[in-house]
C-alpha cells in the first residue's frame, strides 16, 4: 500500500498527503519555479518574489500576513531553489484551515506593492553581502557557477545587487504569472488530518483560480567539461571544493553514489575524507562531501577549508580516497557495513517530520509520485559492490573531476 493519499483538483492541483502520529502538522505549496527559470536578466528574481509573497495580498497587509500563524503559535515560512519554491507552515493541527488560507492567499493572490519593494530590496541586499562574507557558503554557487557556465543553474539563487535594484512590482508580478499556477504547483500536508478535509477545504480555496499555462522554457547544461580555477579571496584560511557533474535525481545510479558519498564525506565521523583529513592529518576543521540532483543533471562535491600552505597536501589525500574506491571494489563486510549506517542515518532523519514533509513535496513535485523511506531503504539493500565500482570509476578519475580553489 502507498504510505501517502493523492489527487488532482480540476484546476490541475496536485494534492500529496501523508499521515503522522503528532499534534503537530505541515502544509505548503511547492511551485515548480526556481532560479534556472529566471531570464537572462532575471538573475535573483525568483527568490525576490518568494521574499514579497510575505508582504501583501489583495485582502491582507504585510502586518496580518505576519502575525496569522504567529497568533497561534505556528511558523511560515519559505525558501528557494534552482527549481522549486516552497512556501509553508507548521502549526497545530487544529489550525490547519486557517494555515491553508493563509498560504493559498498568499501563493496565488499576493500584489507586490511597490512600497514594500523598495523596503525589502534592501533586507535581500544585506543577505546578499551577508553571504559573501561567508567564504564556506559562498564557493557552493561559485562551484555550480563552474560546473554550469552560461546556464541558469549556475545562477546564484540571492542574485546580484544590481538586478535586484531593478525588481518591484511589475516584474513580481510578471514571474507570477508566468509560474505560479495550481497546475505547477503541489499542495503537500504532512498530519494526522482527514484527507477529505483537506481535499474539500482545498478545493474551496482554489476554485476560483484558473488552471493557467506554463510554458517552462528549461534548457538541460551542455555537456560538462571539467576545470580547475583559482579565485583570490583574501581569506585567512583556503577553501577548496572538487567535483563534477552527477546523475539527475530520476536515475537509477543516484542510489549508488548516494551510498558512495555518505562513505566519503557524510555527516558521520567515521567518515573516510574525515578520517584521512581530519583524524589521521590534523589538516581541516571541517571536511564533506555532498549530492545534489535536479531534473536532468546532478552534482557530486567536496568540500573542505585548510591552512593556505596544506591545499596541496590537502588535495592529494582526497585523491587518495577517491582512488581506493575505484581500485579497490568493497568487500562484503564493508558494504553491508556502508548500507547499515546509511539506513541508520535516513531513519534517524525520517524522525524529522518538517524535513519530510519538504521531501515529499519536492520528489511528488517533480516525478509525481513518492516512494518513502521504506523503498529507499529497499534500493540500498540491493546496491552491489560492482555497482558502487562502476559508479566510482565513471565519477572520480581525475580527468573527471573540477577543482575551485579560494585562497
Amino acid at each position: 500500500m502507498k504510505p501517502y493519499n493523492t489527487t488532482t483538483l480540476p484546476n490541475g492541483l496536485r494534492i500529496i498527503h501523508t499521515p503522522s502520529p503528532t499534534a503537530v502538522a505541515y502544509c505548503g505549496y511547492a511551485i515548480d519555479a526556481g532560479t534556472r527559470d529566471e531570464q537572462p536578466d532575471e538573475a535573483g528574481l525568483a527568490h525576490f518574489v518568494e521574499h514579497m509573497l510575505f508582504k501583501g495580498t489583495t485582502k491582507r497587509r504585510a502586518w496580518h500576513i505576519l502575525n496569522r500563524m504567529e497568533n497561534v503559535g505556528g511558523d511560515l515560512n519559505a525558501f528557494t531553489n534552482k527549481e522549486e519554491t516552497v512556501v509553508y507552515s507548521a502549526f497545530l493541527k487544529k489550525d490547519f484551515a486557517r494555515a491553508l488560507e493563509l498560504l493559498t492567499d498568499i501563493v496565488f493572490h499576493s500584489t507586490f506593492p511597490q512600497h514594500e519593494a523598495d523596503k525589502e530590496r534592501g533586507v535581500i541586499l544585506e543577505e546578499i553581502e551577508s553571504y559573501e562574507d561567508n567564504p564556506a557558503e559562498l564557493i557552493f554557487d561559485d562551484f555550480e557557477s563552474t560546473l554550469f557556465p552560461n546556464h541558469p543553474l549556475g545562477h546564484n539563487i540571492l542574485g546580484t545587487p544590481a538586478n535586484l535594484k531593478r525588481f518591484g512590482t511589475q516584474s513580481g508580478r510578471s514571474f507570477v504569472d508566468r509560474y505560479y499556477h495550481p497546475a505547477n504547483a503541489v499542495l503537500f500536508v504532512y498530519g494526522n488530518i482527514p484527507f477529505s478535509r483537506i481535499v474539500g477545504w482545498a478545493e474551496r480555496l482554489t476554485a476560483d483560480i484558473p488552471t493557467g499555462v506554463v510554458n517552462s522554457g528549461r534548457v538541460s547544461p551542455l555537456p560538462y567539461q571539467p576545470r580547475e580555477l583559482e579565485i583570490q579571496r583574501h581569506t585567512h584560511q583556503a577553501h577548496v571544493m572538487i567535483g563534477c557533474a552527477a546523475y539527475p535525481a530520476s536515475d537509477r545510479r543516484r542510489t549508488g553514489l548516494y551510498l558512495l558519498n555518505n562513505m566519503l564525506g557524510g555527516p558521520g565521523m567515521n567518515s573516510r575524507l574525515n578520517l584521512a583529513l581530519r583524524e589521521h592529518s590534523g589538516l581541516v576543521y571541517n571536511v564533506e562531501s555532498n549530492l545534489a540532483s535536479y531534473t536532468d543533471t546532478g552534482v557530486f562535491s567536496i568540500y573542505f577549508g585548510t591552512d593556505t600552505h596544506d591545499i596541496d597536501r590537502c588535495i592529494s589525500l582526497v585523491q587518495n580516497e577517491l582512488r581506493r574506491l575505484r581500485e579497490h571494489p568493497l568487500t562484503t563486510l564493508q558494504l553491508a557495513a556502508a548500507k547499515k549506517q546509511l539506513i541508520g542515518q535516513v531513519s534517524v532523519a525520517s524522525d524529522n517530520f518538517e524535513s519530510m514533509a519538504l521531501g515529499m513535496a519536492k520528489t511528488y513535485l517533480h516525478h509525481n509520485t513518492y516512494e518513502g523511506s521504506e523503498a529507499l531503504y529497499r534500493r540500498i539493500e540491493a546496491l552491489t559492490a560492482q555497482e558502487l565500482w562502476n559508479i566510482a570509476n565513471e565519477l572520480f578519475t581525475p580527468t573527471n573531476l573540477t577543482t575551485l580553489i579560494y585562497r
